[in-house]
């Protein structure tokens, strides 16, 4: 295991350690001289990096994607954690553990798989169950389902991150099918669980995640249908209604035409997952944001693209709320209403340390055969 992490950098500790170059800049001082500009990164985040000094003896030696063991200094710029780096030597693939560089679910993909197959087995409507088992018993459809991520960068963008969020998805198409009883529960399962398939072959996820060229040229919209019907020919009789609603689902599940769907949601189940999908990608996109944030003060995280605004952190705010200043007359300020109590909870769980990657995940990776260049 690699220390320390992104995760545990503080500030003015001089580091040794390794990182994956997730971007590389080289620009000119105002002497005329190089410098470097990086982000690294491994499972628990990313940084920025600079490097001022001795540029050129090193900036010609690695590239982007490549594992670079540097000696640094942390600073605080700009009121984010930030490296200058003083040494930099490339590593080779065999002095690295892989799964310390990717970010990954925290939940075993293996055990999550099992529990999408269980939930296959609840789709009652037979043509559309033979379907979704057919497809998952793919074997590379299995397996590439079992590590994609959700996205590139938007949300749950990490190992697993597909599985989790169909899983999750799963779950909110249980409650809310039960909430609107017009529903059709079954279909509305086998949306959710089919309407980002083509992800595993649109994205890439060696060394830094990215798109294949399928994935540029076609999406993940146009290869899931594919996928789709190569698999729904193996289904004697399936019904050709019942294949264009499964369809339209996956082809509509962005909500709008600027977003990338080809059509607008046009019936209940198709309009439910569109915002299902939408919530627990937004949801996650928050936490995710909360969690990574390097700034050091104030009550805000950095902007965040994917949600086009900075967010609050809630705790930190509560805590250092400084009190109203008094009116200009000397008046003492009205005091504010109190905030309503929470909802009694369980009792808090002590932090967890950093999870290391579960064994499956890391034989599936060495099994992907994870390496530069590789999709």
């Amino acid at each position: 295991m690699k220390s320390p992490y992104v995760s545990e950098l503080q500030p003015n500790q001089v580091v040794t350690a390794t990182f994956l170059v997730q971007s590389k800049d080289i620009r000119q001082k105002r002497t005329g001289e190089p410098c470097l500009s990086l982000v690294l990164s491994d499972r628990t985040g990313e940084i920025e990096a600079k490097m001022w000094d001795n540029v050129a003896d090193v900036m010609d030696t690695f590239d982007r994607d490549d594992f670079l063991k540097i000696r640094g200094l942390v600073q605080i710029h700009q009121n984010r954690i930030q490296l200058t780096l003083h040494r930099a030597q490339r590593q080779l693939e065999s002095d690295v553990d892989f799964t310390d560089f990717f970010p990954a679910s925290e939940r075993d993909p293996e055990q999550m798989f099992a529990q999408l197959l269980e939930l296959v087995r609840e789709i009652r409507n037979e043509p559309l169950r033979a379907l979704v088992s057919a497809i998952f018993a793919d074997e590379d459809v299995a397996r590439r389902f079992k590590l994609a991520p959700a996205a590139k960068s938007i949300h749950h963008a990490y190992l697993g991150g597909l599985l989790e969020h169909v899983l999750s998805l799963c779950e909110l198409a249980r409650m809310t099918s039960a909430h609107y009883g017009s529903v059709d529960y079954d279909l509305l399962l086998a949306g959710v669980m089919l309407h980002d398939i083509g992800k595993i072959y649109e994205l890439t996820y060696d060394r830094s995640f990215g798109y294949s060229s399928d994935g540029q040229l076609l999406g993940h919209i146009v290869i899931g249908l594919r996928m789709i019907g190569d698999k729904v020919r193996d289904v004697p009789d399936f019904p050709p209604k019942l294949r264009n609603l499964l369809e339209h689902m996956v082809i509509s599940h962005h909500g709008e035409l600027e977003f990338g769907s080809p059509k607008v949601p046009l019936f209940p189940e198709a309009l439910l997952l569109h915002h299902l999908d939408n919530l627990d990608s937004k949801m996650e996109a928050m936490r995710w944001s909360l969690r990574k944030d390097r700034h050091i003060e104030g009550c805000w995280t950095a902007f965040s693209p994917a949600l086009e605004r900075a967010v609050l952190k809630k705790a930190k705010y509560l805590d250092v709320e400084p009190p109203a200043p008094k009116p200009a007359n000397g008046a003492e300020p009205v005091a504010a209403p109190a905030a309503p109590s929470p909802a009694p909870t369980a009792p808090k769980a002590a932090p967890r340390a950093q999870a290391p990657v579960n064994s499956a995940l890391a034989d599936q990776l060495r099994a992907l055969g994870l390496k530069k260049g590789n999709a």
